[in-house]
């Protein structure tokens, strides 16, 4: 390299010595950049969000979005389908691969109630929850990514914590958008299927 950098860079000795010594830090931390995205790779995939959003086939895609629109109507929730948008495709698309566990539909059953209670400014998350089989209440909570992690005496930290938060802020759209699901065959349909 000495030749070269002489013919090159005319400079001093020093000024040599020193552009020698970052190209051979800049190769050491390049090497060490390879070394780490080797390392990333060979991690396990985040299957948490199912096959993730855009992988579902379109006429899922389309039922999410209708979805959004009919079960977000709060005054106070209305954008919040917008603002936590990769939460609540993440959990849908998780939903979709898993085919919602399994679980059948109980839309004969629920479907009417269901729609006057997840379209009601009045009724909250708690009544939806009560609408909740006791399989689909032991599928959610084993499910939906956002288990606590912490130590003894730590505060608590979810894992996934904007999933968390946005169960939190947006509950009852988020437990209405489970129920449909599951009630629509976990997604049969290219839209949501609201009782009359």
């Amino acid at each position: 390299y000495v030749p070269i950098l002489r013919h090159l860079c005319p400079a001093s000795a020093m000024q040599r010595a020193a552009l020698l010594a970052v190209l051979g830090f800049a190769a050491v931390g390049g090497a060490a950049g390879v070394a780490l995205r080797a390392r990333r790779t060979g991690q396990e995939p985040d299957t948490s969000c199912g096959k993730g959003f855009d992988n579902l086939v379109q006429g899922s895609q389309d039922y999410y979005r209708t979805a959004a629109v009919e079960l977000w109507t709060h005054p106070s929730h209305v954008t919040d389908n917008a603002t936590f948008e990769a939460e609540f495709e993440c959990w849908f698309a998780s939903m979709c691969t898993t085919k919602c566990g399994g679980l059948p539909s109980q839309a004969d059953s629920r479907k009417k109630a269901l729609t006057e209670k997840c379209r009601s400014v009045q009724v909250d998350w708690l009544k939806i929850w009560n609408m909740f089989s006791e399989e689909e209440v032991k599928w959610f909570k084993k499910n939906y990514p956002s288990n606590e992690v912490q130590e003894e005496g730590e505060t608590a930290v979810h894992y996934k914590q904007a999933m968390e938060t946005a169960k939190e802020v947006n509950k009852k759209e988020l437990l209405c958008l489970t129920l449909f699901t599951i009630d629509d065959e976990c997604v049969k349909w290219p839209h949501i299927r609201l009782g009359k």
